[in-house]
C-alpha cells in the first residue's frame, strides 16, 4: 500500500492557519510567546522523534530535509485542546482540518505510540475511567451509530464476497483480502468442527456473510441475531438471492433475547460491544442454549491489560466499545461451567487486514466524500490508520477463544483438523 503522503497540506511554504476568525477554535493574531512556550511543553518528550510540530504562522515545508512529518496546529484553541487531552482532541482537530500535516499519517501515529508515555500526565486521565454497563437501548444506539452508516459505504472497502468487518486470516501473507476473509471463516468453522445438520446460534451477524458461509459450505442451520436494521435487511436479501433461506434465519434482536438450543455458539466481533459488566449474563445465556456436547467460539479485539478504548474513537467512531483482556473474558466462562479449549491471538493478521481496508478506502475517498463530507473522510482515515498502528504495536490484540461445556468429551485430541495440509 502506498501510504506516504496520506494527507499533505499540499502547498510548499504556506502557513497552516485555518483562517478561522470566530468560534472557540479560532486564533487571535500571530502566536504569542506563551503559545510557543505551550507548544514546547506539548513537544518536550519528542526530541528524537521523526515528527516536527509547528504553530499556525509557520510554513509546513520550510526545510524538506528536516523531518519526514510536520504537524501544524491551526489555531490557539486547538493548541489548548492538545495540551488538555491529545488522545481525545487530536482526532477532532484533524478531522475538521484544524490540524494539518505534511507527510505520512501512519508515520505520525507510529511516533505517537512510541512517545505516548512521554505525554503530560494530565492528558492521560481517561485511562482511569470505568467501563459502563450498556443497557439494551445503549447497545441499539451504539450499533446504529457505527453500523447503520449505510451498506453502500462498507461495500466500498470491505471484501466483496462476504463483507467481513472483522480480522481476516492470512494463511499466506500474499493472500488478497477476499482470500484471507474466506480463510478466516474456514479457520473458525474447522475449530468448531462443524458438521452438516448442526444447529448454530450466531450473536452479532454483521452483514450475514459468515452465517451464509457456514450454511453453504458446511450444511449447518444458523440462527443469526443482530440489532442493526441495515445489516439485517442486507443479510436477508443475500439469503434469498443465494437460496439459503431454508438454512439461515436472520433475527433482528439483541443477544440478550436469544432462546432455543444449539450445538454451536459463535460470536465474531460482537464482544467489544457487550461491556464487561454483562459478561456473566452472556455466559449464562451460552450455558443455557448449548447442548451437553456443545461448543463455541468468541472472536474479539482485546488487550493485554485493562484500559479503555482510545477516547476519540470511543466518542466519535465506536461509542460504547471496550476491548477486554483474557482475564476479563473469563467472566463469561468460569462462573458458567464452560471450559476454555484453545486461545489464538491473530494480532498481526488484523494489522494486515486494516492495511487492505485503508488502501481500498483511499482508492475510493472521493466516493466517500460525496456520500458524507471531507470531515468524515479524514475521521475514518484516522480511525483505520490508528487501528493499524495499534495492532502493530501490540496495544490491541485479536483473540479467538474456543470453548465447550465442562465435561464435554467430544473435543479433539489434536489441532490437526484446524490446520489441514496445504495444496
Amino acid at each position: 500500500m502506498n501510504s506516504s503522503r496520506i494527507d499533505p497540506l499540499g502547498v510548499s511554504g504556506k502557513s497552516c492557519s485555518t483562517g478561522s476568525s470566530s468560534g472557540a477554535g479560532s486564533f487571535i493574531g500571530d502566536p504569542t510567546q506563551m503559545d510557543r512556550w505551550l507548544l514546547g511543553q506539548l513537544t518536550s518528550g519528542l526530541d528524537d522523534s521523526k515528527v516536527r510540530m509547528v504553530l499556525w504562522d509557520e510554513p509546513v515545508r520550510a526545510n524538506r530535509n528536516m523531518l519526514p512529518v510536520t504537524v501544524c496546529i491551526g489555531d490557539r484553541g486547538g493548541l489548548f485542546q492538545m495540551l488538555r487531552d491529545p488522545a481525545l482532541y487530536f482526532g477532532d482537530l484533524y478531522s475538521s482540518g484544524r490540524i494539518t500535516l505534511d507527510g505520512d499519517l501512519l508515520v505520525l501515529l507510529d511516533e505517537a505510540y512510541r512517545f505516548l508515555d512521554k505525554l503530560p500526565k494530565t492528558s492521560r486521565w481517561l485511562e482511569r475511567t470505568r467501563v459502563r454497563k450498556p443497557g439494551l437501548s445503549d447497545s441499539r444506539n451504539n450499533i446504529h451509530h457505527h453500523y447503520d452508516l449505510g451498506n453502500d459505504f462498507y461495500k466500498i472497502w470491505l471484501d466483496r464476497e462476504a463483507m467481513q468487518y472483522t480480522c481476516a486470516y492470512y494463511a499466506q501473507s500474499s493472500m488478497t483480502l477476499e482470500q484471507a476473509q474466506q480463510a478466516k471463516m474456514h479457520h473458525v468453522c474447522r475449530k468448531l468442527q462443524l458438521e452438516a445438520g448442526d444447529r448454530v446460534i450466531e450473536a452479532g451477524g454483521g452483514w450475514g456473510g459468515f452465517a451464509l458461509f457456514m450454511a453453504q459450505n458446511y450444511g449447518v442451520h444458523v440462527r443469526s441475531f443482530n440489532i442493526s436494521k441495515e445489516q439485517i435487511t442486507f443479510s436477508r436479501e443475500q439469503a434469498q438471492a443465494r437460496d439459503l433461506g431454508h438454512l439461515v434465519e436472520f433475527i433482528e434482536d439483541d443477544y440478550r433475547n436469544i432462546s432455543g438450543r444449539c450445538d454451536v455458539f459463535v460470536s465474531i466481533g460482537m464482544l467489544e460491544h457487550v461491556g464487561t459488566p454483562n459478561y456473566r449474563q452472556l455466559g449464562e445465556l451460552i450455558a443455557r442454549v448449548l447442548t451437553p456436547e456443545g461448543r463455541g467460539l468468541v472472536h474479539t479485539i482485546g488487550r493485554d491489560r485493562p484500559m479503555p478504548l482510545n477516547a476519540w474513537i470511543a466518542r466519535r467512531i465506536f461509542p460504547g466499545a471496550y476491548p477486554p483482556t483474557l482475564r476479563e473474558m473469563m467472566d463469561i466462562f468460569e462462573p458458567n461451567s464452560l471450559s476454555v479449549l484453545d486461545v489464538e491471538n491473530l494480532r498481526p493478521h488484523y494489522a494486515l487486514t486494516l492495511k487492505h481496508w485503508l488502501e481500498r478506502f483511499e482508492q475510493h475517498a472521493d466516493v466517500v466524500r460525496a456520500m458524507f463530507d471531507e470531515s468524515f473522510v479524514r475521521a475514518w482515515r484516522l480511525y483505520l490508520a490508528g487501528s493499524i498502528i495499534g495492532f502493530l504495536h501490540g496495544d490491541l490484540q485479536l483473540f479467538q477463544v474456543l470453548f465447550a461445556r465442562t465435561g464435554a468429551n467430544g473435543i479433539p485430541w489434536t489441532r490437526d483438523h484446524t490446520y489441514p495440509p496445504r495444496d
